[in-house]
């Protein structure tokens, strides 16, 4: 099982390419970046903490990322790709891919903040709808040479857009959440399963919910679809029942903070590694 982490990167947050260095360097395998376009200005807004209001563009991050180190897998957890025109973020996330050697992971969601959906046009009643069409759309730019879509949420005719991902057929598409319908979800249009720790009774049906989706895969005609575990604690107990379960990646959340205070949270990651490993 491989590790890694995921974080709000902020301007108050360890800059991306160092950071990402650092992961490398501690022989982490992933780091994937968090989304939120802006916060609602007034009370709502003012309660959210700092790493909602003002988190970078999860692309323009992983690409500095994907710069700085040979071999880290860079990406979201989660793009919020129903308020992304598919156009503009297909060609986007093949750029990172293109610049990174096809080192991209393009983890989505359908996203909770309701007001934000709304400045984007999106009614939050229908965004799992308009995500698996949005990622429908990208799949086609991607994988054809002239690519056309007709949904109810988005409808284009005879597109080109280069470049083309450098990972074949595309960068893998994992889609997050753990609501009733996610393994739906992730076998109707994704490539793996970004679920969330949450906490003891989440993380227990979570791994309950393994052998389901693969059991499902199977009967669909596919091999083993990978789940990267988002938000685990620095607990080596955890990370044996995630390996156990069949878990391919685990990812810790990184504090939006300096170096010094990332540098502490990971050696407390990598003690449960050691201790989780037998080292």
């Amino acid at each position: 099982m491989q590790t890694g982490a995921s974080v709000f990167a902020t301007p108050a947050t360890m800059p991306p390419g160092p950071l990402a260095r650092l992961l490398e360097e501690h022989g982490h395998a992933a780091l994937y970046f968090a989304e939120h376009t802006h916060a609602v200005a007034g009370p709502q807004g003012a309660r959210m903490p700092h790493k909602f209001r003002e988190t970078l563009d999860p692309f323009v991050a992983a690409t500095a990322a994907a710069c700085a180190t040979r071999s880290l897998r860079v990406g979201s957890a989660i793009c919020l790709v129903a308020q992304h025109d598919p156009l503009v973020l297909a060609k986007t996330v093949a750029s990172v891919d293109h610049l990174s050697g096809g080192r991209v992971d393009f983890g989505v969601g359908a996203g909770w903040a309701t007001d934000e959906m709304r400045h984007h046009g999106v009614d939050p009643d229908r965004r799992f709808g308009r995500m698996r069409e949005h990622v429908e759309a990208i799949r086609a730019i991607w994988t054809g040479r002239e690519a056309s879509y007709a949904g109810e949420h988005v409808r284009f005719e005879g597109v080109w857009s280069w470049p083309k991902p450098a990972q074949w057929p595309h960068p893998p598409v994992l889609v997050g959440g753990m609501g009733p319908r996610v393994l739906e979800r992730v076998l109707t249009y994704g490539d793996g399963w970004l679920p969330d720790f949450g906490d003891e009774e989440t993380f227990s049906r979570t791994l309950r919910r393994i052998p389901e989706l693969r059991g499902r895969a199977e009967e669909a005609g596919r091999g083993p679809v990978p789940v990267v575990l988002a938000g685990v604690p620095h607990d080596p107990h955890i990370l044996e029942r995630a390996e156990r379960a069949g878990v391919d990646r685990v990812l810790t959340l990184l504090p939006a903070a300096g170096r010094a205070v990332i540098e502490r949270s990971l050696e407390r990651y990598d003690l449960a590694i050691a201790a989780w490993r037998g080292e």
